[in-house]
């Protein structure tokens, strides 16, 4: 399953090859703290439940044009998203680490510096 670092989906924003991403928490998070550019589609809950019919009804809402970037609260449940968007034929990849490793990634964090570690050795 394809992932992304949050640098390099930094580094597409700013290039102007911007993904579309999908953010699947729930609306106060999102509200709270998110991805400029991002768009809320609220599954969070169901997907963690296993219940993946609430994200199939809303997959009208996302481009099947464009790269998707799936983004949650650490990355975990967003794996499920992006494996349900790849069998439906969606080019998608999920945010590593997700908000966290991303507002890490934008803070500079000393946890997201040892976590980026940690995936390049991978």
């Amino acid at each position: 399953m394809s992932r992304i670092r949050p640098a390099k989906l930094a580094a597409r924003l700013e290039s102007g090859d911007e993904p579309f991403i999908l953010d699947i928490r729930p609306r106060t998070d999102y509200q709270t703290n998110a991805i400029e550019g991002s768009h809320n589609v609220p599954v969070y809950q169901e997907l963690r439940q296993g219940d993946e019919s609430a994200l199939r009804d809303r997959l009208g809402e996302i481009p099947h044009e464009r790269d998707v970037v799936v983004v949650c609260k650490m990355g975990m449940v967003a794996k499920r998203a992006t494996s349900l968007l790849v069998d439906e034929g969606y080019d998608a990849a999920t945010l590593l680490g997700g908000m966290s490793g991303w507002t890490g990634y934008q803070n500079g964090s000393l946890g997201y510096k040892l976590r980026s570690l940690l995936w390049k050795l991978r």
